[in-house]
């Protein structure tokens, strides 16, 4: 669905979300400014804008990025190498539920609107935890629902109906936006999805709603002991 959906994917991020998911991705990565990590892993990278945004913000000295949709890579490389970041950004073939580094790997792991499509969430959580150096912080950033009535009203008519009809006229696709909907809508959000950090591993979890609730920044941190 995703190499399917990889050539308008950018294009479709920045119309549906009127490009404020651009100021979400950042505001996730600045969270993790203060522990200055020299060695990142992007989840679920996709074409690599969680990458790019780490890169240019926090000046790591590598970021990897891994992903099962081989195109979503093709044109995630395409896009590290017009801003010149070639050095610095690595995207490859990957399972989130079977990273393929080492424990202790990275001083942090960050996933934007990835674990939502996760076949086990918490097994997923793990393997980030697992390669996680101690001290390390994770940052995830995902949709959410509104608590305030009306705009929990507004954000369910966009999602199901006015979505997935931009994404046909412009993809072809609606099938695939409406299983993004349906993914959003059942994903633990909020108390629940800390509860499962919690679960996995990670400490001095906690999350952030951003944009009326529309979005969270969740975070965590591998303990040092």
């Amino acid at each position: 669905m995703f190499d399917d959906l990889a050539d308008r994917y950018d294009l479709m991020n920045r119309m549906l979300s009127c490009g404020i998911d651009v100021k979400w991705r950042t505001k996730a990565i600045l969270e993790l400014k203060k522990g200055n990590p020299r060695k990142i892993l992007d989840v679920a990278t996709g074409t690599g804008d969680m990458a790019i945004i780490a890169c240019h913000t926090l000046k790591p000295e590598k970021v990897i990025g891994i992903d099962i949709s081989e195109h979503m890579l093709e044109l995630g490389r395409k896009k590290v190498e017009k801003e010149r970041l070639s050095n610095a950004i690595q995207l490859q073939m990957g399972d989130s539920e079977t990273i393929n580094f080492a424990d202790n790997s990275f001083d942090a792991v960050m996933v934007a609107f990835g674990v939502r499509n996760f076949e086990h969430l918490e097994s997923g959580l793990k393997e980030m935890f697992r390669v996680l150096k101690p001290g390390g912080q994770l940052i995830v950033l995902e949709f959410s629902r509104p608590r305030v009535r009306i705009f929990r009203s507004l954000y369910n008519l966009y999602m199901s109906f006015v979505a997935p009809e931009v994404a046909r006229w412009f993809s072809q696709n609606k099938k695939a936006y409406q299983y993004l909907n349906q993914s959003a809508k059942l994903f633990p959000d909020r108390h629940d999805f800390v509860e499962i950090l919690n679960r996995s591993g990670f400490s001095d979890t906690s999350f952030k709603s951003l944009s009326a609730g529309i979005c969270c920044i969740y975070m965590g941190k591998k303990f040092e002991g």
